[in-house]
């Protein structure tokens, strides 16, 4: 009896290419001029173990402003969720003077590499209390909202379906903790058609009351150094998913390196960092912090790769890399 083998009729060179892509880590968005890491192998090393583990016992937490959302476009700042409020269907001139001089005041404190957190704390309280102060004085109305994240310049990062549509697909949780604003960012995610059942959120929310006029902001204020106590106060919604003990984190800031603190018992962990602005004063730092790190970069090219690695199985990806290989 002959058995016939398909690899011997191939080229040795061939071979060797096939075995060298089926035994190593194939994600080459890793390789591009906008990734650092400290400790490549490490990554390598962890990414390899939450893919053994499946999308079943994997969990994803992510900021919104400046990270599923673009920080620029064609050079131009992009809208935070506080930012989208700057229309004139639901806030005067004075009041948007007022919040720009309050942002020209404190956002370079918040990114200033020489402070420390503690330091940052007390500035970024004063920040957002005196930015929802001014928007409570303007007696937002609730149903004005939709319209002005249409009428605004907001963009989720290039990818962005993908990201929440595999989410959605593999049924694995998306939590989304911000220190924005709840209602325009669900407004926002919603627009773009990707607010899927397994996407949770934590923000700041808006209390209007019986005629929908903004009142007050429900809740302990969420600013961008103060998410660990906001992640511990939400330790239901993380124990509700002790089964999931793999976390893939994505911030733009030091501070949401504390948004996973609420998760009991990690396995695993793998943080990915968007370094936006202020690049060379803060690079040593975010690369010390960050496993990945992303420098001006608008895509979610990195993310989308290695979520799918971890949630594809390793027969399905052999296979489609031997596809590949021998066209």
């Amino acid at each position: 009896m002959i058995y016939h083998i398909p690899w011997i009729y191939l080229p040795v060179r061939t071979v060797l290419a096939i075995w060298h892509q089926l035994t190593k880590s194939e994600i080459p968005e890793l390789a591009k001029a906008s990734v650092l890491m400290r400790d490549r192998s490490r990554v390598e090393e962890t990414i390899q173990a939450m893919q053994r583990a499946g999308p079943d016992a994997l969990q994803v937490i992510s900021d919104f402003d400046m990270t599923l959302s673009r920080f620029a476009h064609n050079g131009k700042r992009c809208p935070t969720t506080h930012n989208i409020l700057d229309n004139d269907l639901l806030i005067n001139d004075t009041c948007k003077k007022m919040i720009r001089e309050l942002l020209n005041t404190y956002y370079p404190i918040e990114i200033d590499a020489t402070r420390t957190v503690e330091e940052k704390l007390p500035h970024m309280v004063e920040w957002w209390t005196s930015v929802h102060e001014l928007l409570i004085q303007q007696k937002i109305r609730r149903d004005l909202l939709a319209q002005a994240v249409k009428q605004s310049s907001a963009m989720l990062r290039e990818g962005y379906k993908v990201f929440f549509d595999r989410l959605q697909e593999q049924q694995v949780p998306l939590l989304i903790f911000s220190a924005g604003l709840g209602d325009i960012l669900e407004e926002v995610i919603r627009q773009n058609h990707v607010f899927h059942p397994n996407v949770h959120v934590i923000s700041n929310y808006m209390d209007f009351d019986q005629s929908g006029v903004l009142r007050a902001f429900k809740g302990q204020l969420i600013h961008t150094f103060n998410k660990r106590e906001g992640a511990l106060l939400h330790a239901a919604h993380f124990r509700e998913l002790k089964e999931r003990p793999n976390v893939l984190l994505l911030g733009d800031s030091l501070g949401d390196l504390t948004m996973a603190d609420g998760v009991a018992h990690t396995q695993h962990a793998l943080t990915i960092g968007f370094l936006n602005d202020q690049v060379e004063e803060r690079k040593e730092s975010y690369v010390n912090s960050y496993d990945i790190v992303l420098v001006k970069d608008e895509t979610m090219d990195v993310p989308n790769a290695i979520l799918n690695y971890i949630t594809t199985t390793p027969a399905k990806r052999t296979a489609v890399r031997t596809q590949r290989i021998t066209g």
